[in-house]
């Protein structure tokens, strides 16, 4: 050991010697001060668990948790059945808005078909009721204006 070492050692020593080398009065005032501070300890000896207790009681926290989840559960069934509900009428009214389309659709290409078959039955029976085309005049209206056969008549 070298002599730093040494010499804390004996730092060390010397202070525990004075330290236990209290006077009188020292020691009188730590005794009070001692004797002053109070330590309250309960303890309970009973070593007898009363299981039956416990496991009520842990059933009635698992049956409370297991009643709020299922409420949980249904609460959010019942939002999604609702949105599903209001979703199908949308779709409803959306495919009865599309039928009347197509009615009103249907409508329309009868009475166009209508319109056509008059104006072929005009232009074929050629009288003063005629319709009037520019290349009607230079000839041929069949050849050159309509060809009434592909149109589905």
């Amino acid at each position: 050991m070298n002599k730093v070492e040494l010499q804390a050692k004996v730092d060390g020593l010397t202070n525990e010697i004075n330290f236990l080398r209290l006077s009188p009065q020292e020691l009188s005032q730590m005794q009070t001060h001692v004797s002053d501070t109070s330590v309250v300890l309960s303890m309970d000896n009973n070593r007898h668990l009363d299981l039956d207790s416990i496991i009520a009681e842990v059933k009635a926290q698992y049956e409370d948790i297991a009643q709020r989840s299922r409420a949980e559960a249904e609460a959010w069934y019942q939002t999604k059945y609702e949105e599903l509900q209001v979703t199908a009428g949308r779709h409803g009214d959306d495919l009865r808005n599309t039928k009347q389309e197509i009615a009103e659709i249907n409508r329309m290409i009868q009475r166009l078909r209508s319109e056509i078959d008059h104006v072929k039955k005009q232009v074929r029976g050629g009288g003063a009721n005629s319709l009037w085309c520019p290349c009607c005049t230079l000839g041929s209206h069949r050849a050159r204006c309509w060809d009434f056969p592909t149109l589905g008549g």
